[in-house]
């Protein structure tokens, strides 16, 4: 089993390099061109539309609430484990790495939701969509569409159920004491409760949950960024000085290659935002709107939460304090960073959103499990998916996982590839349907359903 464990840990590292890295980063690059900076001339926009009704609008659930579902399933570990890791590995200089990705990665989560909502269908379990909907009516490719679902349903029982379970568990365990089996049960309960209502059960959960977990978050590290705003420049000033001149965060400042930088601040900023792997679409396929122009402009705002202010805070909490130049774990570097500052409490907060992060992700990959475990058995199955699902929950809390890390990031990468490959095809469509929203809301009439836009 060591072996086999060993072989897709070298497999999933192979798949994770410099390719794999060029190719996301190079597609949103790509997809920004093709859109003229949709991520800068479409951000008001945006947000104007998700607190506006939509009198047109079809779907399952609101656009805030696909929003708070998509994020709920990013902002995660990713946000406080994620960012502590590349400054620790590829020092303060990482970080501008991981803009550069959350800006370019804005486009490609606009591209990837406009798509979805497009090509989505109404089934009766709902509106149904995603990159397995895209590939397979857009590219006419329904091979590859199923083997995405099938990633999908992997990755869902994987990185988006037993790891999280195991984040919680190891952290209630470790900190507080409660036994790994208890909060297994707990957790179960919780997630059946939430999931015997589908997906509008989920989003109505998480449009409550989500905002309430990240901005007590985003609150607490502001206090501190405020009451010591005098290091605020100079936390700045060591993201931009070792962009292009690295230092290594630990071990006695060797030194560190460019290229072992960029590649931090790119795969941990990806890792945060999931931009390119065609998860968050599939929420987004569920939202209320009359256009996919519109739910895509709101998606990409997930990724500018998610990378661009809440990795960014983490970042300047954790550079600001004196924790990051000494060698430690980069798994307790955010927390030791926020106690540092507040005590206990600041230990408490993170915490807490350890905790809070881990379930929001595994709710929200349910849904997208789910989805993928429909478009591959039917309609019918999906309860037994749901059940399933909660057994796995309980086996993650209560089991050691390295094998499902390996194989978790073996499965998300292998999702990448037919999506992404989708997206520049269907580059041409994205900039078609951008240009018709954008001239018709220029003349003031918003145009109706696109002809394939929820349709069987």
């Amino acid at each position: 089993m060591e072996e086999f464990n060993a072989f897709i840990s070298s497999v999933s590292g192979l798949l994770w390099g410099p390719p794999m890295l060029i190719l996301l980063v190079g597609t949103g690059l790509f997809l920004t061109i093709r859109l003229r900076g949709i991520q800068v001339r479409g951000l008001f926009r945006g947000i104007k539309i998700l607190f506006k009704k939509d009198k047109q609008e079809k779907g399952d659930i609101s656009q805030f609430s696909a929003l708070m579902l998509s994020l709920g399933a990013t902002v995660g570990i990713g946000n406080i484990v994620g960012v502590a890791t590349a400054i620790a590995l590829g020092g303060p200089g990482a970080i501008f790495w991981m803009w550069a990705t959350g800006l370019v990665g804005m486009a490609t989560k606009y591209s990837e939701s406009l798509l979805a909502v497009k090509y989505r269908e109404k089934g009766a379990n709902g509106y149904k969509g995603g990159a397995m909907y895209y590939i397979t009516k857009g590219l006419n490719m329904p091979k590859l569409g199923m083997a995405f679902a099938i990633l999908t349903i992997v990755a869902s029982f994987g990185i988006g159920n037993m790891t999280q379970a195991n984040a919680v568990a190891t952290v209630l365990f470790d900190q507080v004491q409660i036994p790994t089996w208890t909060t297994g049960i707990v957790l179960v309960v919780l997630t059946g409760m939430v999931l015997i209502g589908g997906i509008k059960s989920v989003g109505k959960f998480t449009a409550y949950f989500s905002p309430f977990m990240v901005l007590l978050y985003i609150c607490t590290a502001s206090f501190i960024i405020v009451t010591n705003f005098d290091q605020v420049p100079t936390a700045f000033g060591l993201i931009f000085d070792h962009a292009f001149a690295p230092i290594a965060a630990a071990g006695g400042f060797t030194g560190a290659a460019i290229a072992a930088t960029i590649r931090m601040g790119v795969s941990r900023g990806l890792f945060s935002n999931e931009a390119g792997l065609g998860s968050s679409a599939i929420a987004a396929a569920a939202a209320k709107t009359s256009n996919p122009v519109k739910q895509a402009l709101v998606s990409m705002l997930q990724t500018l939460i998610d990378t661009l202010i809440v990795c960014t805070m983490t970042a300047l909490v954790i550079l600001m304090a004196p924790i990051w130049m000494e060698a430690g774990s980069p798994g307790v570097l955010t927390l030791k960073s926020f106690e540092y500052f507040l005590g206990n409490t600041g230990m408490i907060v993170v915490f807490a959103a350890t905790v809070f992060f881990a379930y929001s992700t595994l709710l929200g990959w349910s849904y997208f499990g789910e989805k993928g475990f429909e478009y591959v058995f039917g309609e019918k199955f999906v309860k037994f998916y749901r059940f399933i699902f909660l057994i796995f929950i309980m086996v993650g809390a209560v089991t050691q996982l390295k094998f499902v890390w390996s194989f978790s990031d073996l499965a998300n990468g292998l999702m990448a590839i037919p999506n992404l490959i989708a997206l520049l095809l269907l580059s041409k469509v994205i900039v078609e349907e951008t240009k018709k929203y954008y001239f018709a809301t220029d003349l003031d009439e918003i145009p109706e359903v696109s002809p394939a836009m929820g349709k069987k």
